[in-house]
């Protein structure tokens, strides 16, 4: 919908005047701005009239007859549905001309307001690096300019079209429903994102630059909308809340969806995705459209060329790491590309980031995952727009260079690392970072502890190598953070469980000191790495907890004993958590886990599952159970487990396997109620479903 630009510059703008009220130097321009956004109101409100939507509508259709290869049934309804829109269309002479002068007058405007929007990047640069008197002169300059683009847009709404007479959006619906089934995908596809509101349409569209074998987290797909703008800004909100909202509601219909294999991962699936695409006009004879200011690219080196230098986001994901043509065409599109705001590099096994990196002003999001570097250049200190850094899954250990300590707007920063306790230590000062809110892979020790009771604004927080000497500090710290959302704790590993492959890794790393610990009241998600004496009592106080992972706990007592009266648990991970032999029906109880959703197990130990109480798991739509290599048995009551979409039979025996087979399986009758059983043993593995 073509009032979604104006929306977008719009709430750009407010951005700006967000960061003006802290500026000293630039309240001279503020009354130009606010003017210019009261200009642009009268623009939004020309594009929302009806016959926009209209000509949307139709553009659409057109699109769906040109991208795919429709039945003729439906090709014949898409014409048909084409023509009854110019029908209702009151606009009289040469429609194909009067429509493309609307269309033309629509680019115009959009143009204008991406030539600003680039004009704010080039301004803000410049901000960054000058001296205070250059400053004042940019500044006057930047007022001027402000006057010439309202001056602009004021002369092309006096061009503007003549609107005729059109349905509006109800009329176009029902035109829709009269001309097709109302469950044709694409169809059905339209009437849903009609009903979209514009920030949760831009959502939908970037989201499909990920593409679908490129999969997000949702906390990664929070802060990449939050970097490329697509968030409004508002004081006294977090951008983080609201676009984590737009997420959970494009779930709620369906439009993203949530990976079965990889929990809390999502992607956009078909008819979706295609449906986007028609929507975005995707049918160009290049490989990147010239014009494109968002893309992604998935393993093929040669579409590195030919990108623009006003490109915005660029997401590479490479299977087996760039090739060195790859990278230098890299290097060179970072050095054009001076207006980057998202920069995300998965699997593409660097070494080391390149200079260029230094000169990316108005980059917000730099995630480099899966690499293999050993050290981030000094020259980071330059991003200072920069609000995430995802350094996450390098093969090396490293410190993090004093440069990331004077990254003022640094929002999350994410390290750990998948070798020995995965840590990144970093230099005492952390505590500068007055906006962090996540800090994953930290080592706490060398005075670190104390620092984070000052970083009160924290959300989440992971800390590795957790140790003795300073887990008191630690844990006074964290009973601070009020704000703390999400927690994860990993103990230092010993020498001795390090190098050993036993069911009882981990067996001499304690997490120590638990009992002097107090969660934080908000805390929804905690991870507790290394082995416990006893379940930790405050575990049975924490109602908000939706996800708990236990992890190495080799518990002897039964951790659900409190953990199945957990109100709002969700998520459950118990890799060697229990290192007993048997699980009893006292493990499930009637009306226990009465939220819980996903269930993994883990045991190296564990024969016998003997009974889940009817009434038990009342929501549960996944179980996954992996490297169980001696359990005999699935539980007698599974079979009233009536939830169930997923059973996951990861390394467990091959009779376990026999005897739950569709095909003769004495056992069979547990699980033929689950419409997807996935299976792995020593010398099978499929599905049945």
């Amino acid at each position: 919908m073509a009032v979604s630009f104006v929306t977008l510059f719009q709430w750009r703008l407010n951005s700006v005047l967000l960061q003006l009220d802290n500026e000293i130097l630039l309240l001279g321009v503020k009354d130009q701005i606010l003017s210019l956004v009261s200009k642009l109101d009268e623009v939004g409100s020309y594009l929302g009239d009806p016959l926009f939507w209209t000509l949307h509508a139709r553009e659409m259709a057109r699109s769906f007859l040109t991208l795919y290869e429709l039945e003729k049934i439906e090709k014949d309804q898409m014409v048909s549905f084409i023509r009854k829109l110019d029908e209702v269309t009151g606009i009289s002479g040469d429609v194909e001309r009067i429509r493309g002068c609307y269309k033309t007058w629509v680019s115009e405007i959009r143009g204008t307001l991406r030539e600003a929007d680039d004009y704010i990047d080039e301004f803000i640069m410049k901000m960054f690096v000058q001296t205070e008197q250059d400053q004042k002169e940019s500044t006057a300059e930047f007022g001027s300019e402000i006057e010439i683009i309202k001056s602009r847009v004021s002369e092309i709404m006096n061009r503007r079209p003549q609107l005729g007479i059109s349905p509006n959006l109800e009329d176009i619906k029902k035109l829709l429903r009269s001309k097709f089934d109302e469950e044709t995908p694409l169809v059905s596809c339209m009437l849903s994102y009609m009903n979209l509101t514009y920030d949760l349409k831009l959502s939908l569209l970037f989201c499909c630059a990920f593409r679908w074998v490129y999969r997000k987290t949702k906390g990664d797909l929070v802060r990449v909308l939050v970097a490329a703008g697509l968030t409004q800004e508002k004081s006294g909100e977090l951008m983080e809340d609201k676009a984590q909202e737009n997420i959970e509601r494009l779930v709620d219909l369906g439009m993203l969806e949530e990976e079965v294999s990889i929990w809390d991962s999502f992607s956009v699936p078909s008819p979706y995705y295609e449906f986007s695409l028609t929507v975005m006009n995707a049918d160009s004879d290049s490989i990147i459209p010239p014009t494109a200011r968002h893309v992604s690219i998935l393993e093929e080196a040669n579409t590195f060329t030919g990108m623009n230098s006003l490109l915005h986001s660029l997401f590479v994901s490479a299977k087996d790491g760039l090739s060195e043509a790859s990278s230098d065409c890299l290097r060179n599109v970072l050095h054009n590309a001076k207006l980057l705001r998202v920069l995300d590099l998965e699997n593409t096994k660097l070494k080391n980031l390149p200079d260029e990196i230094g000169q990316l002003l108005n980059l917000k999001y730099l995630g480099v995952t899966h690499s293999e570097l050993k050290e981030l250049p000094e020259s980071i200190s330059n991003l200072r727009n920069l609000q995430t850094l995802d350094i996450c899954c390098s093969r090396y250990e490293f410190e993090l260079s004093n440069g990331v300590l004077n990254l003022a707007q640094l929002r999350h920063l994410k390290m750990n690392r998948p070798m020995n306790d995965g840590e990144v230590r970093v230099q005492q000062g952390i505590s500068r970072l007055r906006n962090l809110q996540t800090l994953e892979g930290i080592y706490a020790g060398g005075g670190i502890a104390e620092e984070l009771g000052i970083m009160t604004q924290l959300r989440s927080l992971e800390v590795r190598r957790v140790s003795e000497d300073h887990a008191d500090e630690l844990y006074f710290s964290v009973m601070k953070l009020t704000r703390l959302q999400n927690l994860s704790l990993l103990v230092e590993r010993g020498r001795e469980s390090y190098d050993s492959s036993s069911s009882l890794e981990y067996e001499n790393s304690i997490l120590p000191c638990l009992e002097s610990f107090s969660p934080p009241p908000l805390l929804q998600t905690l991870e507790l790495e290394g082995r416990l004496i006893e379940m930790p009592p405050w575990l049975g106080s924490m109602e908000n907890l939706s996800i708990l992972r236990l992890y190495y706990s080799h518990l002897s007592e039964n951790p659900t004993t409190i953990l199945q009266f957990l109100p709002n648990l969700k998520y459950l991970q118990m890799f060697g958590a229990y290192k007993g032999r048997r699980m009893e029906k006292e493990f499930f109880r009637a009306g226990g886990f009465p939220k819980l959703e996903y269930l993994y197990i883990s045991s190296h130990n564990l024969v016998e599952w003997t009974e889940i109480e009817e009434g038990a798991l009342p929501c549960l739509k996944q179980l996954s159970i992996y490297y169980c290599m001696k359990l005999m048995v699935l539980p007698e009551g599974l079979q009233h487990v009536t939830t169930l979409q997923i059973l996951d039979l990861w390394n467990v025996q091959e009779d376990l396997i026999r005897r739950l087979s569709p095909n003769g399986g004495p056992e069979n009758y547990m699980i033929k109620h689950i419409p997807l059983v996935k299976y792995l043993g020593n010398m099978s593995h499929g599905f049945w479903g």
